[in-house]
């Protein structure tokens, strides 16, 4: 059968079009403490949260978590620039960044149904930070936590970005033999520090 007549065997068999579902009843799910329950999401999928008042709490928090301080960090936060160890430069390869211990990111928003984070290309730089350091924090504020993944969606869908990604948790993976494995492919932790402002 020739290419033309399985297309238009295809064209021909069309299902009827349906309507779009109604998504209304999702957008009016509100958690009571957000914050709370994305605190607990998180925690629940392997990563950690602090609530924090201040930069200089990130700053004593992250020195006395890490003892990765003597190693490569990034900071793309500039409030935090003074706890990095190294410049960081937009580079079209990844490889200058394969042995990064730590990088510390700003967030757009939280998502308290499931304990990710979002975040585009102008927060980091390259594409490769978030997934290749070993060790992965980010800075949200409190304000801009989201109940759900519909109202998150809501959020970015009117915006222009080249790159953007939900994270949630540090990388994991339970293929073999059903045991969680944490940092199987990307960052084994990762942190998240709730700003209140």
């Amino acid at each position: 059968m020739s290419r033309e007549k399985i297309l238009a065997a295809v064209k021909q068999n069309q299902p009827d079009l349906m309507p779009l579902p109604d998504i209304a009843p999702f957008q009016e799910i509100e958690h009571e403490d957000a914050l709370g329950q994305y605190e607990a999401v998180l925690t629940a999928i392997g990563g950690k949260m602090y609530r924090v008042n201040s930069m200089e709490e990130i700053k004593s928090i992250i020195k006395n978590s890490y003892n990765s301080l003597e190693k490569r960090v990034l900071s793309l936060v500039p409030e935090l620039e003074d706890i990095a160890t190294a410049a960081y430069e937009i580079n079209p390869a990844a490889h200058h960044l394969a042995d990064v211990e730590l990088a510390i990111i700003y967030a757009h928003f939280a998502v308290a149904e499931n304990g990710a984070i979002w975040i585009t290309q102008d927060l980091v730089g390259h594409r490769a930070v978030p997934f290749i350091c070993q060790h992965l924090a980010a800075v949200v504020s409190a304000k801009n936590i989201v109940p759900t993944m519909h109202k998150a969606y809501t959020r970015i869908g009117g915006n222009e970005y080249g790159w953007g990604a939900f994270i949630a948790g540090p990388s994991k993976t339970a293929d073999i033999e059903q045991s969680l494995v944490l940092g199987a492919h990307g960052p084994r932790s990762m942190t998240v520090f709730v700003l209140n402002d």
